[in-house]
């Protein structure tokens, strides 16, 4: 069951639009938020929302919220407040230790004396009970850390610099046993700084992703779920919906944006919003109005430069797909299992079109895989088809071969030792994965390449950009799929399929290992 092309006009739901009207959330208030109110009124409550954008915030019923965007919009006191103010057990991460020092600082103003602190735990322990736990997840397994540890409130300040897998690890442990107690999730931060934290903007692709085919308004909530053997699905509504016979209850998402102007302890302070004022573009623009479009700043070793990939997706839009001409190359990379995808992308001279993708647990062996191949193909013969054959890529290329006879099927071995060199002639590459990444570099290279255009949206973006590169003696090495899943939380499976349907002809029997002999 797929629902990503629903007609979201027809959602079930009362909330249709915009839900970042207070008035609006108020009849979507559990007990815990009245309580609030009520103390709230009688000035018995250690915070109070500063601005719109926090009351927006602390009434909007979302399972999962992510707050700001932009700098001074007030994020850290937000997630305090709401965890003392309106949660039984919060707990706020950071990815390190160090960076938690100012939150930490921050609840003691809050707190005061109304509390007691366990700075060995990291452990706030309120007056009625209730508590807050300060935590880090520096190393990927260190959310493990987290199994089992329920929290109402699970809030990620600086969500960008987290891992996907991190984030949904933890989340998963959102939970309470009080019906009268809401749990949820808020993230806050700023735009990606680089391609790392990629992920956020798919994540919340509906509000931050200018090519989502369903934009959403801020504060407007979507619904979404992971049914059993399927990556995540977003549904029309939070009603339950039966696939394959098990009932499936989505979770709300949205994002609420928050800028230094709606901030009123910065509104008059001009030397703040002055030094927003004087940072580089694309920083100026991220931080000073939350621009999640601006480019991000590209790790030095990156080997896809991120405005090359941007340059080519622009071309995209101006240009039609080729007619009357065969498909130029054809590149399968296989599912790996777990949440990764399973990638088709095929080439049409220097066009490439938009990669069509199934979950792994769809493309669980080779023949499966290679039926969901050709009828993606219909018709149309690929001049060569290039299949990464690491996991079960072998079952997926000894069933493709014999299905096109016509097309020459190439078994591709990332690990296989490699000829090429770079443009320049300077940098001999290590290994088949090396050059593929780096003859995709060099046809993006907007004086030297090949004029490419590449399919629009964030994730062909984040997926090319992702892997980075070390010089060795031995050549030009890139990182392995493995590291780069670790690092940014999930694999970058179409931008490798992507670049194995680079892999021209011309040069395919001198740089794969070719299992017909």
């Amino acid at each position: 069951m797929n629902l990503r092309n629903t007609t979201y006009a027809k959602r079930s739901t009362p909330i249709s639009t915009r839900t970042n009207s207070i008035a609006q959330s108020l009849r979507y208030l559990k007990p815990s938020e009245i309580s609030y109110l009520d103390r709230w009124t009688q000035n018995e409550t250690l915070w109070i929302p500063q601005s719109r954008p926090q009351w927006e915030a602390l009434l909007s019923p979302a399972d999962e919220l992510f707050y700001g965007g932009a700098a001074g919009g007030g994020k850290t006191d937000l997630l305090i407040g709401m965890s003392i103010e309106l949660h039984q057990h919060a707990a706020i991460f950071r990815r390190v230790y160090p960076n938690l020092t100012e939150i930490k600082r921050r609840a003691r103003d809050l707190i005061g004396d109304l509390g007691k602190e366990n700075k060995t735990e990291n452990l706030w322990t309120m007056a009625g009970g209730s508590t807050l736990e300060f935590g880090a997840v520096q190393r990927e397994d260190d959310k493990k850390k987290w199994q089992g540890r329920p929290h109402d409130l699970k809030a990620f300040d600086e969500i960008t610099e987290f891992t996907l897998s991190q984030y949904l690890f933890i989340s998963g442990w959102n939970r309470t046993i009080d019906p009268g107690q809401r749990a949820r999730v808020i993230a806050t931060g700023n735009p990606p700084i680089d391609e790392a934290g990629g992920w956020v903007i798919e994540h919340w692709g509906p509000w931050l992703n200018p090519d989502h085919p369903h934009p959403a308004q801020p504060g407007e909530l979507r619904w979404y779920a992971t049914p059993a053997g399927e990556n995540e699905t977003e549904f029309p509504s939070g009603e339950p919906h039966i696939v394959r016979g098990e009932i499936i209850h989505p979770r709300s998402r949205t994002f609420i944006p928050a800028k230094v102007s709606d901030n009123p302890y910065y509104a008059h302070d001009t030397h703040y919003l002055s030094i927003l004022q004087s940072l580089p573009e694309p920083l100026r623009s991220q931080m000073l109005y939350g621009d999640f479009r601006a480019s991000a700043i590209p790790n030095p070793w990156q080997v896809i430069p991120t405005e090359w990939v941007r340059l080519a997706q622009a071309r995209w839009r101006d240009r039609d797909r080729p007619e009357g001409i065969p498909i130029s190359g054809t590149g399968i990379d296989p599912a790996r299992g777990g949440r990764d995808y399973a990638t088709l992308a095929n080439r049409y001279d220097n066009y490439f079109d938009i990669p069509v993708k199934w979950p792994g647990a769809m493309a669980k062996d080779g023949p499966t895989l290679m039926g969901m191949v050709a009828q993606a193909l219909g018709d149309k013969n690929p001049v060569i088809m290039n299949i990464d054959i690491g996991g079960i890529g072998s079952s997926v290329y000894d069933s493709a071969w014999p299905m096109y006879a016509s097309t020459k099927v190439v078994a591709v071995n990332f690990a296989g030792r490699s000829a090429y060199r770079d443009r320049s002639k300077k940098y001999k590459m290590r290994n088949i994965r090396a050059e593929l990444y780096w003859r995709m570099r060099d046809a993006l290279d907007p004086i030297h390449g090949d004029d490419i255009a590449l399919p629009p949206g964030n994730e062909v973006l984040a997926d090319l950009c992702s892997a980075r590169y070390t010089v060795t003696t031995a050549g030009v090495q890139i990182e392995s799929k493995d590291d780069i899943k670790a690092r940014i939380g999930r694999s970058p499976d179409v931008g490798e399929a992507i670049i194995l349907s680079n892999l021209p002809d011309r040069n395919a029997a001198r740089v794969v290992e070719s299992w017909q002999g």
